[in-house]
């Protein structure tokens, strides 16, 4: 015998409470009211098939819900979903372990070791890639520390921060920060992003072609001045001195100009212009707003190039240095938020 066609019961609903149902159920709702509404109205199953993309599966499951509990029985409800292997409250509690490495006498976590861990401790059957979601979510992202030196003098620095503060609030004293970088014409090449499984190149012949820049630049106002040269001594950076103050006109009564403590810049034979020197505290780079023009620069505009002879190199430095010595809004920008640290 064969097996009866399943239909929808006219009898469980009039096609005025689907239409009801429609109009006030979500989206899901409104599909199963407009499949068994075209279903009581002549439509063929093919037919609602080709009109919603779904398939006589799905049809037969929508007709057995309605038979068997009405409009009820379309309507569609929130789904719990699956219930979190790690609760809220031990999500707290497991990035504090995360946070005290010292607590499994450890002095630093991989993901793989705390996931190891938490397994162990928690009895949770995780896996490794729930224990990063989960970093994740709590802000963390796996970052290389920067070798940074242990000699600061953390009285020094603060005492600097003090008399820079001090300046920075007097409406006469203008603050410049001075530094000097290196531009290779075939630096080593830089990671980015490419299609999986190609296998991008860029040419690198190992030829030594090198400059040296000197720079100097004002926060505040975002004015930036640099010059290029072969080397750095104490006649090359008294050079600079003397074209920076031909290119500068001072705003301001008093202009200081911090740099570091390399020897050409503490030579008593040096001819300062306008401007005072102020030293910074031994290892302080991170004093220096103008390192982060370098960095700038040197990712837009130095990134896996290859140069063949100083002229290219030159002429590469050229351009990249017009284009912050004319966008003073990007230099002010790029400069500001590492300042002063006030």
């Amino acid at each position: 015998m064969a097996q009866r066609y399943l239909v929808p019961n006219p009898e469980n609903a009039s096609l005025f409470d689907l239409r009801a149902a429609q109009r006030a159920g979500n989206r899901e709702t409104n599909q199963r009211c407009l499949v068994i509404i075209m279903l009581l109205t002549g439509s063929t199953r093919e037919q609602v098939m080709k009109v919603f993309d779904i398939t006589e599966s799905a049809v037969k499951k929508i007709i057995t819900a309605f038979n068997a509990y009405g409009v009820d029985g379309l309507i569609a409800k929130k789904r719990t979903g699956r219930k979190p292997i790690i609760s809220e409250e031990q999500k707290e509690e497991i990035i504090e372990e995360f946070e005290e490495p010292g607590r499994a006498q450890r002095t630093f976590w991989t993901a793989a070791a705390f996931h190891g861990h938490i397994t162990e401790k928690y009895s949770l059957e995780c896996s490794y890639n729930t224990v990063v979601r989960l970093l994740h979510e709590k802000g963390y992202v796996l970052k290389v520390p920067r070798p940074w030196p242990d000699r600061q003098d953390e009285a020094l620095r603060e005492d600097f921060l003090t008399k820079l503060r001090i300046l920075s609030e007097d409406p006469d004293v203008e603050l410049w920060y001075g530094d000097e970088t290196g531009i290779d014409g075939e630096p080593r090449p830089r990671r980015g992003w490419a299609i999986k499984g190609s296998r991008p190149r860029v040419v690198h012949n190992g030829d030594h072609v090198r400059l040296t820049i000197l720079g100097a630049v004002c926060p505040r106002s975002g004015e930036f001045f640099a010059i290029e040269a072969s080397h750095c001594d104490t006649d090359v950076f008294q050079v600079f001195l003397d074209e920076t103050s031909t290119s500068i006109t001072p705003a301001r009564k008093r202009n200081i100009l911090i740099l570091d403590n390399a020897s050409w810049h503490k030579r008593k034979s040096l001819n300062w212009h306008f401007f005072e020197p102020l030293y910074l505290p031994p290892y302080s780079p991170d004093f220096n707003p103008i390192e982060r023009i370098w960095l700038i620069m040197k990712a837009e505009h130095f990134a896996n190039i290859h140069c063949r002879n100083k002229g290219a190199l030159i002429e590469k430095a050229d351009r990249a240095l017009c284009e912050l010595m004319d966008n003073p809004t990007k230099v002010a920008s790029a400069a500001t938020p590492i300042g002063n640290k006030l």
